[in-house]
Parts: C-alpha cells; sequence; structure tokens
C-alpha cells in the first residue's frame, strides 16, 4: 500500500519523547501540476516501453473484470440449472483469467522497475551536476544537511511513486472505467445508481489533498533542516565536547526533531481519512445496489446472478478507489519533493564568462584606459595579474573591499598581510571568481577574468587554503586531485617536494592508504602537507597560498619554505601570512585594513616608515601593542 512507504503516525511519534511548544508552519506548495510534468520529462526517452506496461496493465485490469461476470453467469445458469459441468468449466476459466490477469501484473511491474530507476538516475545525475555548477554563494547560504536532504529523502519519495505506484495508479483508474463500461452494458439503471458515490468521493478527495500538500511539502523542508543540524553537529564534534555543549546540540536537534515530529503528524493524518472514508463510501455502494437489485429482482427486471455481478463490481470498483486514495499519501510527498528538486535545478548556474564584458566596462569609464587585447589563452599566460579600482562586498548594503588596486608582474610574489577579517582572503575569493566583482577590474594579462571561462582561470591557479579538506581515498589519489591525469610517479614527486614524502612511506600502506572522512586519520599538519603536494602537482602560472604553513610546527615550516620557494620560482605568488616572518622575501607587501590598501612596500621599507606594517611586526616579535 502506498501509504507504507512514509512513517506512520505512530513511527514517527515513537522517535520523540518532548514536545517543543512550536507552532506547526505550512508552506503551499508552488505548483504541482508542473512538478509532475517534469517528472514525466524524465519518463518520456522510455515512452515505447511505457506503452507496452500500459499494454500489459489493460490486459491485467480487463481480465480482472471476467471474473464477477463469469460469477453472474454462473448463478443464473450452471447453479439454477444443477449443470456440473459448466460450473466446473465457468471456474476454470476463471482461474486462468485470474492467473492470467496476475502474470502480466507481474511482468508489469518488473518493467517499471527498471524504466523507473534509469529515469531516477537521469534526476539524481542532473540534481548532482547542477549542484556542481551552482555558484560560491549558493553554499554559503545554504547548508550541507539540507541539501543532502533534496539528493537523498526527496529523491526517495519520488522514487516511492515512480517505481512502485505508477502501476497500481494506471491499473486502478483502467479497473475503475472498465468496470463503469461493465456495469452500464449489464444494466443502465443499476450503473446510474452505482455513480452517485463518484462526486462524493470526488469531493472528500480534493478536501484531503488541499492538506496532505501542504503538509508533506512542509514535512520535506523540516527533514532538510533536520539533516542539516545532524550533519553539522557530527562534522564539529570535537568542538562540541571541547566546550561542552552537548546540552545544546541535543536541544536544537530536539526542536527540529519537534518539527518533523509535528509536520509528519499533519500531514500522514490527513492523507490517512482517505482510507476509513473510501471504506464507508464503499460500504454504502454496496447496500444502494444491494436495496435497489432486490427490488428489481423481486420484479422481475434482473437476475439473482446480475446482482451478484454487480455487488462484485462494486466491490471491485472501491478497491481501486481505495488505492487510489492511499496512493496520494506517496504523491503528494513525491510531488513535494520533485518541487524541492527542481528547484534547486532551476537556480542560475555559475557564468563562466561574460562575453564583451571588458567593452561594457570601458564604455562605462572603468576600463582605465586598458589597450584592447588578444582573447586570453591559457597556453601563452605569463601570470600578469592587475586589480583596478576593485570594489565588492559580500552583501549588497556591505562594502568588504574599498578601490583595490594592485599590479603584480609575472614571477613576483605579493603578500598580503592586515588584521583578521581586513579582507585577505576575500581577494583571493576574487582572483579565483568564486565571487564576482562589483566594481572595478581584475586582469589576467590585460583581460577582464570576466571574459575568461573560470575553467581556465581555475585551471591557471593553484590554491592552499587555510582550512584543509582531503577526500575518502587514497593518499596517492588525493594529491593525483591536482592533476587527474598525473602518473603515480608525478604524484611521488610532488609530495617529495613538499615534504610529505617522509610521512606518507610511513603510513600502514603507504601511498595507498585509504583517508578516513576528511582526513580524520591525520593530523592537521600532514593534511596541510597533502595540500601543498596538490598545488605543486596541478604546476600553476598563479599560486596562492592562504596560511599555508598555519598548522605545522616550526621545523616542518622551514623545511615547506624551501619547497614552496622551489615552487614559487617563475611564478605569481599571493601569499597569505599572519607569520610576517614567512613574507620577509616577497617582492611586495601590501597592507590591507578594512578592505582598503593602507601601505604597500618591500619588507625593509614598510619597517622604516614606522606606519601600520611596522606596529603589526613589533606586536609580533616585540611583544609590543598596536
Amino acid at each position: 500500500m502506498a501509504y507504507e512507504t512514509t512513517p506512520s503516525i505512530q513511527e514517527v511519534r515513537t522517535s520523540f519523547q518532548r514536545r517543543a511548544g512550536r507552532p506547526a508552519r505550512f508552506e503551499k506548495a508552488a505548483d504541482p501540476r508542473r512538478a509532475m510534468s517534469r517528472l514525466f520529462g524524465y519518463l518520456k526517452p522510455f515512452k515505447r516501453s511505457l506503452a507496452m506496461i500500459v499494454c500489459f496493465v489493460l490486459l491485467q485490469s480487463l481480465l480482472g473484470l471476467v471474473g464477477p461476470y463469469l460469477l453472474g453467469r454462473a448463478i443464473d445458469t450452471s447453479i439454477a440449472e444443477k449443470n456440473i459441468r459448466s460450473l466446473l468449466s465457468t471456474a476454470v476459466v476463471m482461474l486462468i483469467a485470474y492467473a492470467l490477469s496476475n502474470g502480466f501484473n507481474v511482468i508489469a511491474n518488473w518493467w517499471m522497475a527498471g524504466i523507473s530507476q534509469n529515469a531516477l538516475k537521469n534526476l539524481r545525475g542532473d540534481l548532482f551536476g547542477h549542484i556542481q555548477s551552482l555558484p560560491m554563494r549558493f553554499f554559503d547560504t545554504n547548508p550541507a544537511g539540507g541539501l543532502m536532504s533534496r539528493l537523498t529523502n526527496d529523491i526517495d519519495a519520488i522514487n516511492q511513486t515512480v517505481s512502485q505506484n505508477i502501476i497500481s495508479l494506471i491499473a486502478s483508474v483502467i479497473t475503475m472505467l472498465g468496470i463503469l463500461v461493465s456495469m452500464f452494458v449489464l444494466n443502465h439503471w443499476l450503473a446510474l445508481a452505482c455513480l452517485i458515490v463518484i462526486p462524493v468521493m470526488y469531493w472528500f478527495s480534493n478536501f484531503v489533498v488541499k492538506y496532505t500538500r501542504k503538509g508533506f511539502r512542509e514535512l520535506q523542508k523540516d527533514l532538510g533542516d533536520l539533516n542539516a543540524v545532524a550533519e553539522e553537529t557530527i562534522s564539529g564534534f570535537k568542538v562540541i565536547k571541547a566546550f561542552r555543549r552537548n546540552d545544546s546540540a541535543i536541544e536544537t536537534f530536539r526542536q527540529k526533531n519537534e518539527a518533523v515530529f509535528r509536520s509528519a503528524v499533519y500531514a500522514n493524518s490527513y492523507a490517512m481519512l482517505l482510507m476509513p472514508l473510501t471504506s464507508v463510501l464503499g460500504s454504502f455502494f454496496v447496500i444502494v445496489l444491494a436495496s435497489l437489485g432486490g427490488w428489481l429482482a423481486l420484479k422481475g427486471l434482473v437476475s439473482v446472478g446480475m446482482i451478484a455481478a454487480f455487488i462484485n463490481y462494486a466491490q471491485n470498483f472501491t478497491t481501486p478507489l481505495r488505492q487510489i486514495s492511499n496512493l496520494y499519501n506517496s504523491i503528494q510527498a513525491a510531488l513535494a519533493g520533485a518541487e524541492r528538486v527542481f528547484e534547486i535545478i532551476d537556480m542560475e548556474p555559475e557564468t563562466a564568462a561574460l562575453p564583451g564584458a571588458q567593452a561594457e566596462l570601458r564604455a562605462a569609464g572603468t576600463d582605465a584606459g586598458t589597450p584592447e587585447t588578444e582573447p586570453f589563452r591559457l597556453d601563452s599566460f605569463r601570470g600578469n595579474v592587475s586589480l583596478r579600482n576593485v570594489v565588492f562586498g559580500y552583501a549588497p548594503d556591505k562594502t568588504i573591499i574599498r578601490n583595490f588596486s594592485v599590479d603584480i608582474l609575472a614571477g613576483q610574489t605579493i603578500a598580503l598581510v592586515g588584521p583578521t577579517g581586513a579582507g585577505k582572503t576575500t581577494i583571493t575569493n576574487l582572483l579565483t571568481r568564486f565571487y564576482d566583482i562589483q566594481g572595478g577590474q581584475i586582469l589576467f594579462d590585460g583581460t577582464d577574468i570576466r571574459q575568461i571561462p573560470k575553467e581556465d582561470i581555475r585551471r591557471s591557479i593553484g590554491l592552499v587554503l587555510q582550512d584543509t579538506f582531503l577526500f575518502a581515498d587514497t593518499v596517492l589519489e588525493n594529491i593525483r586531485f591536482g592533476r587527474l591525469e598525473a602518473t603515480d610517479d608525478e604524484c611521488v614527486e610532488a609530495a617529495r617536494l613538499a615534504e610529505a614524502d617522509h610521512f606518507i612511506r610511513q603510513l600502514p600502506e603507504g601511498y595507498r592508504t585509504n583517508l578516513s572522512e576528511r582526513a580524520g586519520n591525520l593530523s592537521q599538519g600532514q593534511r596541510q602537507l597533502l595540500s601543498i603536494a596538490r598545488a605543486i602537482l596541478a604546476d600553476p602560472r598563479i599560486l596562492i597560498l592562504d596560511e599555508a604553513t598555519s598548522s605545522v610546527d616550526t621545523r616542518t615550516e622551514l623545511r615547506i619554505q624551501k619547497a614552496l620557494l622551489r615552487l614559487m620560482k617563475g611564478r605569481t605568488s599571493i601569499v597569505i601570512a599572519h607569520r610576517l616572518s614567512t613574507i620577509r622575501d616577497a617582492d611586495s607587501i601590501v597592507v590591507i585594513d578594512d578592505g582598503e590598501i593602507v601601505e604597500q612596500g618591500s619588507h625593509e621599507a614598510l619597517l622604516e616608515k614606522r606606519g601600520f606594517y611596522y606596529h603589526l611586526y613589533m606586536s609580533q616579535f616585540k611583544g609590543n601593542e598596536i
């Protein structure tokens, strides 16, 4: 039954122990018809197979209609005439009809399972692929747990309907239509009497669907919030333990649990109303037929066999009616899930490049006299970088970077220093086009980066972040992530240059050692070394080091510095460091405060000025306050 594919009220209720007192919120489905149409779009490539399935279902339903008719004939002829042979032959025919009907049902369901899983595989692939194309801003505002819920809970809700319930729905509709036709063929007065239950059922169905749709959409949303809390809590387990926030985490999870409980009770309560309603109406159906049929039989207008056939048809009519009613639970959950899935798929993907951006900026007077250049070519990119009057803010009403201008020649090393929150990492986000600037220009070899495909920009940049992320794969494959076509020897050489080879060979299986989730079986310093090896393997024209040595001890830092100096030679390098001793040899140091450049020059020149940089340096090494 369809309602068994989602948690029952009792199953949801037993998983919660306390009530939060939070009023339930319900959101009306945006456009369920459009969601259904788009879901069927994923089945369109299999339309020929679906047509064959419909044929099998049609045969299944028609053969199921043979039984009541033969039962009526047997009562009026075989039993009335006491013809045992005729009765036995009728029973055999009924047995064959029901056997064939169930056989066609098995074939249709088996075939539909393959089609539905293919369609869902495509839908799941489209959703995941589109998530990969979304801009960084999207991930800043959408927790990972919520996205996981769309890939799992919402897709599973759709799966329950597409793979299990479509056949039942088609069979139920065909059976109901076939029964109505059969009834009118046998006796139109009795058939008309049976029709009085249909508008009543239609009204009840519309009433229930109106509320179940809202409930299941809200249930899917609350499940996403619950997953987000669970994912965040498990990922930050060490922090929660360290700050003794177990009770707080449990309370937050309990509140989200309560929200799921309330939404599930609301949605399932309305969905389950249809079962008793259809049972009552089905009984009413039989009573009407028995009363009217009995009166007509007394008048000699119908036979007893015909009345038996009609009652049998009436019972068979209410069965698919109840099935359709039960399917509403699953269908509404699937439509709610589909809306959430398509909501992500319909989001605007990250723009690869904006053709004509440079011309538009020049026309607006913001090009600062940049001459016409040849189209950007990755293979001839020298590594010149210019930022001119750059303005940016993560929120429209809050500017982070103000009139930022700096020129970096190919092969130069420039350091960005300043207090926490000054905007140093934001500059790297703009250079990689994780975010697009709101004013000014960023030029690579004189070409506005908004004219350059993002794939080319990121292929030309090697990035080592302060927060290292490694995948649950082998050490070798994590290094190879920097350049997928690299050989094993090249990966090992990159690890050697990053001073990581020694500790890797001490792991249980060396380079073939599998890392746990988030590389929990390595120290923070070891994870940083692998991240550096990955960047070395990528062999970029521009190297961005965002606190690349912040998590290693002083001795290891010195070894890494030597490796980085070899790596940075001949490349444009942008270094962000709080340890000012690591950037003394930079060609230029840019001091940033509150999103603006306050000083720029070499290490010695800035110390002589005794300005902002001097106070930063002295506070770090001499204990003086700024």
